[in-house]
């Protein structure tokens, strides 16, 4: 594809923007890109998934100037402190993402909408795991009907737990 701008190189940058509900896509070349100002993957201006996660967990991007006050939070195993993490963008070890997770869980909870992974399942391993997710939204609705004292319901969804425990003890 060809740069819609100059319709001499090749176009390397693919753009979508979403303005007022209005979707334009551009294809440029990146001497194209530089002239209309355009932001640049990898470059020194361009954006980057550190500069993103940096301003979801409220520090400056690194190398920002007037960066904010650091929490003092620091890793017992390797020392790093979370004022380093955002300016790294990674933790030191392992043991960081325990240490760190209290500051984590609302990061995570903003950017996926939940801290628990609840995604697609392998079609291999999905019959175990679709049951056992099944059984726990069961149980869910059944301590609701409970708490509603609407006991019938909540004895026919008791039946269809322990069918559904049956069947993965037996399958």
């Amino acid at each position: 594809m060809q740069c819609q701008e100059c319709g001499k190189r090749p176009a390397t940058l693919h753009f979508t923007k979403i303005v007022n509900g209005e979707k334009a896509e551009l294809h440029i070349c990146e001497s194209c890109a530089r002239e209309k100002g355009e932001l640049i993957p990898g470059t020194p201006s361009g954006f980057s998934i550190h500069n993103l996660l940096s301003g979801l967990m409220d520090f400056e991007p690194a190398g920002a100037s007037g960066t904010k006050a650091a929490p003092t939070l620091r890793c017992e195993k390797c020392g790093m402190t979370y004022s380093q993490f955002g300016k790294l963008g990674r933790f030191g070890c392992s043991h960081c993402y325990k240490q760190f997770s209290e500051r984590l869980d609302p990061l995570l909870k903003r950017v996926h909408g939940n801290t628990v992974h609840v995604g697609k399942v392998p079609k291999r391993a999905g019959g175990k795991v679709k049951t056992k997710r099944e059984i726990d939204r069961l149980k869910k609705e059944m301590q609701g009907r409970i708490e509603r004292e609407d006991f019938e319901t909540a004895a026919q969804l008791r039946d269809r737990i322990r069918e559904l425990e049956t069947e993965i003890s037996n399958g």
